[in-house]
């Protein structure tokens, strides 16, 4: 059975990809082994044919996808056989079911409904007049039906009616018939929106007043416009419709149940008008619209997904000894020094701003500060008083070379108050911890955001609108991968940073930063194996993304997986060199013939990577910091006027174009369509995350608070 099983969840990936079969079955047979996703990509190319991360992700997606179809398959099942009407036939037709909704319609007839119409007229005996009328023999229905009179179904008309409603129900569980409307559906539907009367002048509700009157296709409203019309309704500033030519859906159900042109034919068409605008339209719209929903919630999350890891994979400072700034007027700047590991070495606030305007204090102060802790770099966030302060810092005269950089405080103050912040600093506030976090940022952005939800990080749209469980699931991959793909220091990463690496997860990283407290630093791979309760399934899932700096063995600093350090210390012995002299040796390592190593579990997919790692071990793919300045002449929106071309930081990344800070407090929209003089497929082909360009202003308007800028090449 195990086996079926696992041909059949194979052939239903094969259904929905382009993957070649072997890799799918090999990739699923990991999976079952508790291997993760970064892992399967990274050291078993062989088995997978060599699949990168997306593509084990789909068959992550659709593996899923096939074990829901499948437990709803068993428990519909069990529910129709426990009402005793399960047949040989009906459970293969359920088995077969491809789809959700397909098995729905299947079971709908079965499902024990309410106190319904049509099950009030059955229990007033009048089920066999329905089944006369759907013969669409009888020429005299009202004599029929006079037949059928009791207590409680005083005349013929009451009769008749009672009869439509099991037949509106029939219908209504015809999969023909519901096939046929969704087709309409998806083709036609339109999508319509009218204000509410007595919200016309809130103003809140101005922010949505494009949608006070609209109407498009539902099939092409893009996906931010429908969680904008969403969120509006939500929030009951607008009344939402779907629409449909119902006139000729009608006719359509009509040519293919009426057969006739007797009086049970007009009794099966008033039967489908009822079906139609009782059950059938609303049930079926509101069914297209949650699909709707959901890919607009499956578009917003890829967004939000792609964007969070840009901005996790944004440019490090590295281990640099940093002063970081958080800006403020009146309570003053918290100011910290960071020693080039990321530890908190001073604190204290300067008030340099009005009311106290201790300009010269604060140059004092910060020079001495710089000279005291040999200072390298200043981070400022980019909140509240950050152009002053900037300013400000720009005027100290420090000894040796300083750069200083505005670093985003999205989330910040979210760490500030959080659990781990307390871990972390149990003795400091939360101005001290949130000016700490801004400078780690500016180090290492994707140690320190890990710490954060990253729906708090501010790079994602209707976070709070889509479906929480898949945007979680969607951003815990993506954590996972980057923190894979750049590797972790064992020696100085947090317990959240550690939790994402492969195979390791919340309580593991808790011990290997206690045993690392109790023991001292890690000295080499091996030694990971010490850490209670890290098996050997872990250590082979996350030994190869656990970097240890300084390690007697210099594969140790390196993303050669250890069970391919005998390749290496072949191919080192092979060339007449030791392992240390071949790493970086490009010259030796081209001269390699790969072939002469593989074996039947490691082939040239696996030895490539190892010489390429080799060749550049432990290289962090991310770019470097750089410094930028904002324009010093623009403190506010009114300073902006239509033709200035502007330095800018994308800060935000949507299907419909990007926001950029041009340093005050608005953001401004390069549209989709200012992007590029041709058109625009996707908005990460030009621009990405942190980017700095350089921006027109188009258009401004104060009183909304709306900048357009366009990209200027």
């Amino acid at each position: 059975m195990a086996k079926l099983d696992s041909a059949q969840i194979v052939g239903y990936i094969l259904k929905h990809t382009q993957l070649p079969e072997k890799g799918i079955q090999n990739t699923i047979e990991l999976l079952n082994a508790d291997c993760t996703i970064p892992f399967i990509s990274r050291y078993r190319k062989e088995r997978t044919g060599n699949l990168d991360e997306v593509q084990v992700g789909a068959i992550v997606q659709f593996k899923e996808q096939f074990e829901a179809l499948e437990k709803r398959k068993k428990a519909i099942i069990k529910a129709v056989d426990e009402q005793g009407v399960l047949t040989a036939e009906l459970k293969q037709k359920f088995n077969n079911s491809e789809d959700l909704t397909q098995l729905e319609d299947l079971y709908l007839p079965f499902k024990k409904s309410k106190k319904t119409k049509a099950e009030v007229a059955r229990k007033n005996g009048l089920e066999p007049l329905a089944k006369i009328i759907m013969a669409q023999r009888n020429d005299d229905i009202e004599f029929t039906a006079s037949k059928y009179l009791s207590k409680e179904v005083e005349n013929e008309d009451d009769a008749l009616e009672g009869a439509r409603h099991i037949i509106s129900e029939w219908i209504n569980e015809r999969t023909d018939v519901r096939s046929s409307i969704r087709s309409q559906l998806a083709r036609f539907a339109i999508i319509s929106t009218k204000v509410i009367g007595t919200k016309k002048d809130d103003e809140k509700a101005q922010k949505f007043r494009d949608y006070f009157e609209w109407s498009e296709p539902l099939n092409k409203c893009p996906s931010h416009r429908l969680l904008a019309i969403l969120r509006a309704e939500s929030e009951k500033f607008i009344r939402v419709k779907i629409e449909l030519d119902d006139e000729r859906l009608l006719d359509r159900i009509e040519n293919r149940i009426i057969k006739s042109n007797n009086a049970c034919g007009k009794q099966i068409e008033l039967a489908i008008a009822d079906a139609y605008k009782r059950l059938l339209f609303p049930s079926l719209s509101n069914e297209l619209l949650k699909a709707a929903k959901e890919k607009a919630d499956d578009d917003a999350i890829g967004v939000f997904s792609n964007n969070l890891r840009q901005l996790l994979l944004g440019a490090p400072l590295g281990e640099k000894r940093i002063l970081a700034i958080d800006p403020g007027f009146r309570t003053g700047c918290k100011v910290v020094c960071l020693d080039a590991q990321g530890n908190l070495i001073h604190n204290e606030t300067i008030y340099p701003h009005a009311p106290q305007n201790d300009v010269g204090g604060a140059i004092k102060k910060l020079s001495s500060l710089a000279n005291a802790y040999k200072i390298e770099a200043i981070a400022i966030g980019n909140g509240t008083a950050s152009r002053e302060t900037e300013q400000i810092v720009k005027k100290v005269i420090f000894n040796t070379p300083v750069e200083v950089f505005i670093v985003s405080e999205a989330g910040a103050s979210i760490y500030s108050a959080s659990k781990i912040a307390r871990d972390e600093f149990p003795n400091y506030d939360v101005t001290v911890r949130g000016a700490v976090s801004i400078g780690r940022r500016l180090a290492d952005p994707l140690a320190e955001l890990v710490k954060i939800d990253p729906k708090s990080i501010g790079v994602g749209q209707y976070q709070h609108d889509v479906d929480q469980t898949k945007l979680k699931t969607s951003l815990d991959t993506v954590v996972e991968s980057c923190v894979n793909s750049v590797g972790v220091n064992i020696n100085t990463a947090s317990v959240p940073l550690l939790s994402y690496v492969s195979g390791i997860g919340p309580k593991l990283a808790e011990n290997i930063v206690a045993q690392r407290k109790e023991k001292g630093a890690f000295k080499s791979r091996k030694e990971i194996m010490d850490v209670p309760r890290l098996g050997g399934k872990a250590y082979e899932q996350g030994a190869a993304f656990l970097r240890i700096k300084d390690a007697e063995n210099p594969l140790d600093d390196s993303a050669v997986h250890p069970e391919s350090y005998g390749i290496v210390k072949q191919m080192a012995k092979d060339t007449g060199t030791e392992i240390l002299s071949l790493i970086g040796n490009k010259t030796v390592l081209k001269e390699i013939e790969l072939q002469k190593y593989c074996t039947t579990d490691v082939g040239l997919p696996t030895l490539e990577d190892i010489r390429a790692e080799l060749e550049k071990p432990g290289l962090d793919r991310r770019e470097k910091a750089k410094v930028f300045t904002f324009d010093q002449n623009i403190k506010s929106i009114t300073d902006l006027h239509s033709g200035q071309l502007l330095p800018g930081i994308v800060n935000n990344i949507t299907n419909f174009g990007c926001f950029v800070d041009i340093g005050i407090k608005e953001s401004g929209l390069i549209h989709v369509s200012n992007l590029s003089d041709s058109f625009v497929k996707d908005v990460n082909e030009h621009v990405h995350l942190h980017q700095q360009i350089i921006v027109k202003v188009l258009e401004v308007d104060v009183s909304r608070k709306r900048i357009q800028l366009k990209l200027h090449k």
